[in-house]
């Protein structure tokens, strides 16, 4: 049974970085593309983590797999952060936001 349980999870956690990986190479910009990568990689990450506890039950690799997931849980926002950061200052430009400044808002055409 935990064979099963953990290849439920390490597959899942493989489809979840699959689609993370289709996610960066797929989106328009640098900030949807951080987006996909930063959620959906943790998440796919953290349950190949669980997989791996789930498989071998020994405290040391699980003591070991949950330092993974709480070192990905803090690192990754800071990481994400940062890059976003360093695309504003250099000066992209979200994506969408030449559209929306093309149509008159609803405060000037307001009266």
């Amino acid at each position: 049974m935990s064979d099963l349980i953990a290849g439920t999870l390490l597959a899942l956690g493989g489809a979840f970085t699959l689609i993370a990986g289709i996610g960066i190479f797929r989106m328009p910009d640098v900030f949807i593309r951080m987006h996909a990568s930063t959620k959906v990689g943790t998440l796919g990450s953290g349950l190949i983590m669980a997989g791996v506890c789930v498989h071998f039950g020994d405290p040391l690799v699980i003591f070991k797999a949950i330092l993974v997931v709480l070192f990905l849980l803090l690192t990754a926002p800071i990481g994400a952060h940062m890059i976003g950061r360093a695309a504003l200052r250099i000066g992209i430009e979200p994506w969408g936001i030449k559209n929306q400044e093309d149509k008159p808002s609803e405060a000037k055409t307001s009266k």
